[in-house]
């Protein structure tokens, strides 16, 4: 338990790979949690050739090595940090300066040790494809409480670690992690807060804003069909 004066510890994990472009912001958006939070940042890097090491060092966070893959980055990263809850984080994903508050405030209400929390998703891009994803996605959390690793994901270190963490999966990995969740806590155990984690749109860029939200969700029913993630991994891309 933390006294009355101490804030409760929080470790981020950040899984990198070539991630030199926007891990700066990331970074620097978590910032303003040192006042509500005893934070420990962990990058988790799977081997970058670029300045992804140097970039977290000098922002503040500490670097663990890891085989590449999200899943096994994930999970190491857990392994790795300090704190009595967990937040996973994507290294090219910029949270809202309210971020900190509004998790502090729901890690603070009655049945939180049974429960995983998310943000808002939202794309930088001013193009109207970003604006379509945006609501694709919020659909998809309404009607099924369904959020990607994209999103951010925080929950105790205790239910972290009675669902065995994150499977090392080179995919699917955040989809496999919620529906553990889920099966052990229940629909409503998954809470979105109010708060926006903006994304690169560098994948939505290159792959078109039709094409790759359609990708994704064939990849969904794939993985939810009991088709095999190589196959998925070829239509991922």
């Amino acid at each position: 338990m933390n006294a009355p004066d101490q804030n409760p510890s929080l470790g981020i994990v950040i899984p990198a790979l070539n991630a030199a472009d926007g891990l700066a912001a990331t970074l620097q958006a978590l910032d303003v949690g040192r006042a509500v939070f005893a934070l420990d940042i962990v990058v988790v890097d799977g081997g970058s050739e670029d300045d992804t090491v140097a970039i977290a060092e000098a922002n503040g966070a500490r670097v663990v090595a890891s085989e590449p893959g999200r899943g096994v980055q994930l999970h190491t990263g857990a392994g790795a940090v300090a704190g009595e809850g967990l937040l996973f984080l994507h290294a090219d994903t910029v949270l809202d300066p309210d971020w900190a508050v509004m998790l502090r405030a729901a890690i603070e209400q009655p049945g939180a040790d049974a429960r995983a929390y998310y943000f808002r998703f939202a794309l930088d891009d001013d193009h109207p494809g970003a604006r379509r994803v945006e609501r694709w996605v919020a659909r998809r959390c309404a009607r099924r409480n369904l959020p990607y690793g994209d999103q951010g994901l925080a929950l105790p270190r205790d239910l972290y670690d009675s669902l065995g963490g994150f499977a090392p999966m080179r995919l699917m990995e955040d989809v496999n992690f919620i529906a553990r969740i889920k099966h052990r806590c229940g629909y409503s155990s998954l809470v979105q807060l109010d708060a926006v984690a903006r994304t690169s749109p560098a994948r939505y860029r290159r792959d078109g804003y039709w094409l790759r939200p359609l990708r994704n969700a064939l990849c969904l029913t794939m993985y939810f069909s009991g088709i095999s993630l190589r196959t998925i991994a070829k239509v991922y891309g």
